[in-house]
C-alpha cells in the first residue's frame, strides 16, 4: 500500500506543479514547448504505468462485491476515452492540453468540437468507470482520487487559459466549445467535426482500445471482459 500511496502522490504532484504558470513557463523556456510537451507526456505515461503496477501489488480489502453488469462500464466507456487521448496528443488545441496550438482552426476544431479538454475527460472516463467493478479499498482510493482530480482539472484549466489568452480571445475561441463532452453540440453552438478528427485517429483509437482490452489481463491480472 505504501508504494501505491507514494506513486499516487508523485502522480498528483507531477500534474499539479506544472499547473503553476511560472513553473510551466520556466520549463518551456528551458527546453522549448515541443520538447516540454513530449517529455511531459512520456513521463505522465511512465508514472501511470508505475501507479498501475503498484495498484496490482497493493494489499486491499473488499468493500462491495463485483456485480457482473459493472464490468460493462469500462468496456463501453474506454473507446471514447481512447479517442480523447489520441485527439489530445495529436490535434492542436489552444484551450487545454494539446500540441501545436497555433495551428488550431476554429472552423475545423476536430476533437475540440466534442470537448475542449479531451485528455482530462479521457482520464476521467477511465477512472470513474473503474470504481464500480473494483469495490475494494485500493481501487476506491486510486480511482476516486483520480476522478476528483479529473473533475477539478477542466475548471483549473479554463481559469488558466482565460487568463493566458485574454478575455476577448478566450471568448472567441471557447464560444463554440464546451468543457462537458458533447454539450456544445447538444446546445447547437457547434457541430460534431468528424472530418477534423480524421478517420486515422478513429482507427488508431480503436487499435489502442483493443490493445488495452486484450492486454488488461496480462498487465493487471484480471480479464476486463463481462462474464
Amino acid at each position: 500500500m505504501s508504494n501505491l500511496l507514494f506513486a499516487i502522490a508523485v502522480f498528483i504532484a507531477f500534474h499539479m506543479i506544472p499547473a503553476i504558470g511560472s513553473v510551466r513557463n520556466r520549463l518551456i523556456a528551458m527546453v522549448g514547448k515541443p520538447a516540454y510537451i513530449a517529455s511531459y507526456s512520456l513521463l505522465s505515461i511512465a508514472i501511470l504505468v508505475w501507479v498501475s503496477f503498484a495498484f496490482v501489488a497493493a494489499d486491499t480489502d473488499i468493500l462491495w462485491p463485483q456485480w457482473p453488469w459493472t464490468r460493462w462500464l469500462p468496456v463501453l466507456s474506454m473507446p471514447l476515452a481512447a479517442l480523447f487521448l489520441i485527439g489530445a496528443l495529436s490535434e492542436p488545441n489552444p484551450l487545454s492540453v494539446g500540441v501545436k496550438a497555433e495551428k488550431f482552426d476554429s472552423q475545423n476544431p476536430g476533437i475540440v468540437s466534442i470537448t475542449r479538454h479531451p485528455l482530462i475527460w479521457g482520464l476521467l472516463f477511465w477512472s470513474v468507470a473503474h470504481i464500480a467493478p473494483n469495490g475494494d479499498t485500493v481501487a476506491v482510493l486510486l480511482f476516486g482520487l483520480l476522478s476528483v482530480l479529473g473533475l477539478m482539472g477542466p475548471i483549473s484549466l479554463d481559469h488558466k487559459m482565460r487568463k493566458s489568452l485574454g478575455e476577448e480571445q478566450w471568448r472567441r475561441l471557447s464560444a463554440p466549445t464546451s468543457s462537458i463532452p458533447f454539450w456544445a453540440i447538444i446546445r447547437g453552438r457547434t457541430r460534431l467535426d468528424l472530418k477534423g478528427i480524421g478517420l486515422w485517429r478513429i482507427v488508431l483509437a480503436a487499435v489502442v482500445y483493443m490493445a488495452l482490452l486484450h492486454g488488461h489481463e496480462l498487465v493487471i491480472g484480471v480479464s476486463p471482459f463481462p462474464v
